[in-house]
């Protein structure tokens, strides 16, 4: 027997703002009176799902904001119901949805524990077993008889996650609830995930915007888009659909960035005309396959001659983090610039990182080290790559292995 059926499930919600009983009592006289009415605009969170989950199962459920994955949940959880269609659910649900927003602000932590655990269909004695285990969990000792009013946003979230994760049920549904706390409690949250799912053979529904989480954890994927599947496959598949699709919005983003200057400062005494990305041809392009050489082609105008100053080129991640770069400080004869257009070009033998979206980066130095010009997410490339496993990907850095004491290079 399946764990979860759904079947052709719709739902629709009205956009707009509600409308009051006078509003409604002069609709309701203008259709009696056979008069237009202007009707809300109807939005389709869900638009005809159709998918089965088998008992054991772990589902992974992706998409970007406003794709429909919360409100599919909800109706997975009996929260909401569907305008139209049917979702069939074999077993009991424990779901890890908003976890803590059912918290009563005026009672203590302890007295929330109980009234959350009665909601969750627990007795008072079942509770009675669990609520050492739930406090510990959350690192609330201290705090638990304290109203939650007074509790941070974390310590109420902990609490919330502890209590949910107590619960014994044949269905666990989650959403992005793996990024509870600091960094060790979230740590502490994706073991208990990683357990409840070992160790009981339970059916799980997994929402993340961690994709590694989802090829690591689930045995299938499920992409949704506008509220329809876009792709039910193995995590790696739908992954890398899911990349691609990510990466165009990206580079749509930073060219309108680069484009509004908004990424840059200086002193005006340097202007940039133009970065290409050429492949190992020499051709411009925007993909770059990883084993590749690229070069990275930087055009602009100077106001005046520079002496030996320094120019530094360099590639960095979407979220900014910073991967590659160098220096023409780094050249023994240092090059000087002249008045006007000069091009200089950054050569890398290869790009080893992963298959994504990268940005380039050009800052600007006189000789003195006085900044001139600097700049991020210039222009954006894409890495391409066949990855070497089902659901891995991992940067290749220069290795050499030494095994009993004999030297490989690699």
């Amino acid at each position: 027997m399946s764990s979860i059926e759904v079947k052709h499930l719709t739902k629709e919600y009205q956009l707009g703002a509600l409308t009051n009983i006078k509003d409604n009592a002069l609709n309701l006289l203008k259709r009696l009176q056979g008069k237009p009415v202007v009707e809300r605009k109807h939005f389709r969170a869900l638009d005809d799902i159709n998918f089965t989950i088998e008992k054991g199962e772990i589902v992974g459920l992706i998409g970007t904001n406003g794709a429909g994955k919360s409100t599919l949940l909800k109706h997975l959880a009996k929260i909401t119901t569907p305008t139209s269609g049917k979702v069939i659910v074999n077993g009991s649900v424990a779901p890890l949805i908003e976890v803590g927003a059912g918290f009563v602000p005026d009672l203590t932590g302890r007295e929330n524990i109980y009234l959350n655990c009665s909601i969750l269909g627990l007795s008072r004695k079942e509770t009675d077993a669990k609520i050492d285990e739930i406090i510990e969990f959350a690192e609330l000792e201290e705090f638990i008889d304290t109203p939650v009013k007074r509790y941070s946003s974390g310590m109420s979230v902990r609490l919330g996650f502890s209590v949910a994760t107590s619960i014994d049920a044949d269905i666990l549904i989650v959403d992005e609830v793996l990024a509870v706390g600091d960094l060790a409690f979230q740590r502490k949250c994706f073991e208990r995930i990683e357990n409840l799912i070992k160790g009981d053979n339970k059916t799980v529904l997994l929402v993340s915007h961690n994709i590694r989480q989802i090829e690591r954890l689930c045995s299938r994927a499920i992409l949704l888009d506008h509220g329809k599947v876009l792709s039910d496959a193995p995590p790696s598949d739908v992954s890398e659909l899911y990349y691609k699709r990510s990466n165009k919005q990206i580079q749509k983003r930073q060219k309108q960035l680069a484009a509004q200057n908004i990424t840059t400062k200086g002193t005006g005494e340097m202007k940039l005309l133009d970065i290409e990305i050429l492949n190992k041809h020499g051709n411009p392009v925007d993909e770059v396959n990883c084993e590749d050489s690229l070069t990275i082609r930087v055009k602009f105008e100077l106001e005046s001659d520079f002496e030996a100053p320094e120019l530094v080129i360099g590639t960095h991640r979407t979220d900014f983090v910073y991967l590659s770069s160098s220096s023409t400080a780094l050249i023994e004869d240092r090059p000087s610039f002249k008045k006007g257009i000069n091009t200089a070009d950054y050569c890398l033998s290869y790009f080893p990182m992963v298959p994504g979206v990268y940005c380039v980066r050009v800052a600007f130095f006189d000789k003195n080290g006085r900044q001139i010009f600097h700049g991020e997410t210039l222009k954006t490339f894409t890495l391409t790559g066949e990855k070497k496993a089902a659901g891995m990907r991992t940067m290749e850095l220069p290795t050499t292995w030494c095994i009993d004491g004999i030297k490989h290079r690699v």
